[in-house]
């Protein structure tokens, strides 16, 4: 069964004279509680197809259906319930309140949720236990990155987004984001979607979508995806 369904949907962003034809009538399925990795160059669309899924962009035209909800056309407010009761975003960098505790940070997003989960309980998910009371200068790049993981899973999301989360960090660090990523899709049931222009860890995937100059270039279904650990780039 797919979670979100795109059917045509069209990009275009102007700038003075100029104009960037970001999607070109893309259509594409992501199937409901998998991982699927959309993977491209830069310029691809990625960001921009991940960014009208979780409805912070809109696009110009076209159908883009996830949980049965059409959001091209909802208004403003339509579309600020669907971002905080159905969407949860982990992003490259981690954009976490310096002034509050990696506590506070992950309980102020449980707050604007209708159906949290325990903000502590997920920070000892995220293997952050011993680490609540300590601010984002406290922490290191991997850290900063779980507590941003669990800032988005604490509000019980249907959908986790994910662009480029392992961009900012090192190779080890990297894995170990993306094994966690892989565990709360699979241990929470969660459809899970990364964007990433590392090919390299598609394996990983349950299915991967691949875009190119804003068009579908490829996709395809791992029915044996690899553990994490198994994988090099």
């Amino acid at each position: 069964m797919n979670y979100i369904t795109i059917k045509n949907l069209e990009k275009t962003y102007n700038s003075g004279e100029n104009s960037t034809h970001a999607l070109k009538g893309i259509n594409i399925t992501v199937p409901e509680g998998k991982l699927t990795i959309i993977t491209g160059d830069s310029g691809a669309g990625k960001s921009t197809t991940l960014n009208i899924i979780g409805a912070m962009d809109n696009a110009d035209s076209g159908s883009c259906i996830v949980g049965g909800k059409e959001l091209v056309g909802l208004s403003e407010k339509e579309l600020r319930k669907y971002r905080k009761d159905i969407v949860g975003f982990v992003f490259q960098f981690y954009s976490l309140s310096p002034n509050l505790t990696a506590l506070e940070n992950v309980q102020l997003s449980a707050e604007l949720s209708e159906n949290p989960l325990d903000a502590k309980e997920v920070l000892r998910l995220v293997g952050l236990g011993d680490r609540m009371k300590n601010f984002p200068s406290q922490l290191s790049g991997g850290e900063q990155q779980r507590v941003a993981i669990a800032r988005a899973l604490v509000k019980n999301p249907k959908l986790l987004l994910c662009d480029e989360p392992t961009g900012a960090l090192d190779y080890e660090t990297g894995k170990e984001i993306l094994s966690l990523i892989k565990k709360s899709c699979e241990d929470m049931n969660m459809t899970v979607v990364i964007v990433s222009h590392n090919s390299q860890i598609t394996p990983i995937a349950d299915k991967v979508i691949i875009l190119r100059s804003g068009e579908v270039d490829s996709e395809y279904i791992n029915e044996h995806p690899m553990d994490v650990k198994d994988v090099e780039w």
